[in-house]
């Protein structure tokens, strides 16, 4: 057989929502040339080498629906674009990335396809879909391919790219919540909550709550002791000593067995415990030394190891260590022993992915062997218990066991150092117990703790700290959301886009304004270039400035970038005029169905992510438009400019909203209820000759104001002052100086 090839012809990034999917997508454009000729069930072996290579594809149900439903189209035969899409998303999954979306179509162009997956991060994405054409050849020519090596690359690329697990539980329960998200970093954990004046911020397990000097103080290890000990929590006794010899001295004077460790250390490392020898004091301050700017020594807390996750002064999580010891067989050496007894154990890796780490003979695993009589090399006796390390992970969930007092403890020591986040270590012997009576002790206070721990703990049920944090920032009620709206249509989006922002500003309300004369922060024009893109809408969410943002979006950046935010609260599409668009870059059909990209499925994205409590406004006069009416998830308020437009009248009769005109005056109408705002001849942007497309782009504007719950006054000042410069608009509305009443909504059913 001929050697045949698969090109990426075109990679575009959509950020946003698109056509195909809400969360952002690749999408690719596959040239699998003569492949169009040979379907999978025609290329000898081809399908039992890569259900060989990713027996993993049985759990794809493709459009069958149905467990294994991928592997019955290879069998029956399906084009090679088709399998790229799953081979690809399979083999980020595999990488540890979380399920993912996908979608294959084909183009006008025979052979080439148009396929779309989950896109969690560029290089990744991209990386998938390379291998996965390297994997799909080598299976069609039977050839040779790594797949373990194809897996490592991915998961250190997801490792280096992808959001941590800490990060990344909080993510995922403030998206149950609703509450968007946007990553600030492209390989970082630096991630915005919410959009715009209702935003907050994360770092991991930091937040834009965690103070800068509570973080500093948590650093320092004898200060966070001064200060927590000074309230009454329990700490061991201990000093900051200057050299081997000082901290030998301290160590006789507390008593020995004693702790060593860096003042201002974390993740446990150059912790040196249950030290009895000045040679081991001497060993353990050499090394804790290079690991901080100084070294304290402790009394050493007989017990346990715990860490306590404190979330807004409440515990959320709790998890013990263990003792890591292998047990001698008489013929394997210890390094052996932890290789085959402990290291084996699944849950145990180099990631964040695992709960547990690898256990490796460091210089504390040294010091406990030695006090043994052994080493790496040594072999020990058969059945011999042997120490390897006394306070191992805190991998086992203890939540409810710990003592309520112990609890308070801990939550007081956190807020004493003053972290609404803070992993507490303390040390006992009965966690279900208070610490007190048992001489256990509070010997550290963490800033930024991982919380993988907790989200995937060793032994134990997993605990919903990632909610515990997203509650405590934005409490019961916030989405995290400012009101939103987005402009969608052929004509006129621009002028509606501006007037909705001259409205929201008319109400008090700090606009921001996205659109292709730039960007506006109220009545400031901060950008001159075009903003009508994924990136002029993106800067106005990351403004914590803005109260209420307005985004203009044209079929160029649905179809090249997608939307700038996941959801809206109000959704407007203008009309839709293919003839006046030149597409055929995306190869935008009149018609086509689901396989081809049409002006319909181009513009209902502004519909599909109108929110439930939200409201889409559809020209009724446009019948492409007006059939969106049936996908939006929230209230529909049509606007015509004949108020005996047919869809108009019957969205009426049914008790709903809309906008129109009667007796030359724009009116707000709720089934049989009006309200009469201004004359035509009032408003200067529709002027004097009243053309129809002024008057429908000012009706569109007035129906999402209305939306918005924007009042009667605002609405009639704004089509009144529309292009006019304003300098003081509560003097042009007395009433902005009162609570507004918002324009009278008769009640409406809902969709």
């Amino acid at each position: 057989m001929k050697k045949k090839d698969i090109i990426i012809r075109d990679i575009i990034s959509l950020r946003g929502p698109s056509i195909w999917t809400y969360p952002p997508a690749i999408e690719a454009w596959i040239d699998i040339g003569e492949f169009e000729d040979y379907p999978s069930n025609k290329l000898p072996g081809f399908v039992d080498r890569l259900k060989a290579w990713l027996p993993s594809l049985v759990e794809h149900r493709c459009n069958y629906g149905e467990h294994g439903g991928f592997l019955r189209r290879l069998d029956e035969g399906t084009w090679l674009g088709h399998v790229l899409e799953h081979v690809a998303l399979e083999l980020m999954t595999l990488g540890g990335l979380p399920d993912g979306f996908g979608r294959t179509r084909e183009t006008t162009t025979r052979g080439v396809y148009k396929l779309a997956i989950s896109n969690w991060q560029d290089d990744i994405t991209r990386l998938a879909l390379d291998k996965g054409i390297e994997l799909i050849l080598a299976a069609v020519e039977d050839k040779p391919f790594d797949m373990a090596d194809t897996i490592d690359t991915l998961r250190r690329r997801v490792d280096r790219k992808y959001l941590g697990p800490s990060t990344a539980a909080i993510v995922n329960a403030a998206e149950a919540r609703g509450i968007p998200h946007i990553r600030l970093l492209d390989d970082g954990n630096l991630v915005q909550l919410g959009y715009g004046a209702a935003m907050r911020r994360i770092w991991t397990a930091e937040t834009d709550q965690t103070s800068a000097i509570a973080e500093t103080i948590s650093r320092d290890k004898d200060l966070t002791k001064e200060l927590i000990s000074s309230v009454g929590v329990p700490v061991p006794e201990g000093r900051e000593v200057d050299n081997a010899d000082d901290a030998w001295d301290a160590a006789e004077d507390i008593g020995v067995p004693v702790v060593v460790k860096p003042t201002d250390g974390n993740h446990g490392r150059g912790v040196f415990i249950d030290l009895t020898t000045k040679e081991e004091v001497a060993k353990a301050y050499a090394i804790a030394v290079e690991e901080g700017s100084g070294v304290l020594v402790e009394r050493s807390i007989q017990g346990i190891e715990h860490r306590l996750l404190v979330v807004g002064g409440k515990l959320v999580a709790a998890n013990r260590s263990d003792l890591i010891t292998v047990i001698g067989d008489g013929k394997s050496t210890v390094q052996q022993l932890i290789d085959s007894q402990v290291n084996i154990d699944p849950r145990r890796g180099t990631t964040e992915l695992h709960p547990l780490s690898i256990i490796r003979i460091d210089t504390a695993a040294r010091i406990e062997l030695e006090r043994q009589g052994l080493n790496a090399d040594s072999v020990p006796a058969k059945d011999r218990e042997v120490l390897i390390q006394r306070n191992a992970n805190h991998a086992f969930d203890c939540t409810d066991e710990v003592h309520p007092d112990t609890a308070q403890v801990a939550a007081l020591a956190a807020r004493v150092v003053g972290l609404d986040i803070a992993g507490i270590d303390l040390v006992c012997q009965d966690i279900s117990k208070p610490l007190g009576p048992q001489g256990g002790a509070i010997v550290e206070v963490n800033a930024g703790p991982s919380l993988l721990m907790h989200i995937k703990p060793g032994i134990g049920k997993p605990r919903p700290v990632g909610q515990a944090i997203v509650n405590n920032l934005f409490g019961d009620g916030p989405s995290g959301r400012v009101p939103l709206v987005g402009v969608t249509g052929t004509h006129g989006r621009n002028a509606v886009a501006k007037l909705v922002a001259h409205l929201i500003y008319l109400s008090g309300q700090h606009a921001g304004l996205a659109c292709k004369d730039g960007i506006y922060l109220g009545r400031r024009h901060v950008q001159k270039t075009c903003a009508a893109n994924w990136e002029g809408g993106r800067r106005l969410l990351l403004n914590r400035s803005v109260q209420a943002a307005v985004i203009e979006n044209g079929a160029p950046v649905i179809l090249g970038e997608g939307l700038a935010y996941d959801r809206c609260s109000v959704g407007i599409v203008t009309n839709i005029a293919p003839d006046d668009e030149d597409l055929s870059r995306w190869d935008v059909q009149p018609t086509g169905g689901e396989y081809y990209t049409t002006p319909r499925s181009i513009y209902r994205t502004q519909v599909d992510v109108v929110l439930p409590t939200g409201h889409a406004v559809l020209n009724a006069e446009d019948e492409l438009v007006a059939d969106f009416a049936e996908l939006c998830d929230g209230e529909v308020i049509f606007f015509a400019v004949d108020p005996a437009n047919p869809t108009l009248a019957t969205h009426l009769a049914a008790g709903k909203r809309g906008v129109t005109v009667v007796d030359k005056r724009v009116v707000l109408r709720a089934g049989n209820d009006e309200v009469r705002l201004s004359r035509l001849v009032d408003a200067p942007y529709i002027g004097k000759a009243k053309q129809a497309k002024n008057i429908a782009n000012v009706l569109a504007a007035i129906a999402a104001g209305w939306a918005m719950g924007l009042s009667k006054e605002v609405l009639t000042t704004g089509m009144k002052t529309f292009g006019l410069e304003l300098t003081d608009p509560a003097a042009l509305i007395p009433q902005l100086a009162k609570k507004s009443q918002p324009a009278k909504k008769p009640a409406t059913a809902r969709k």
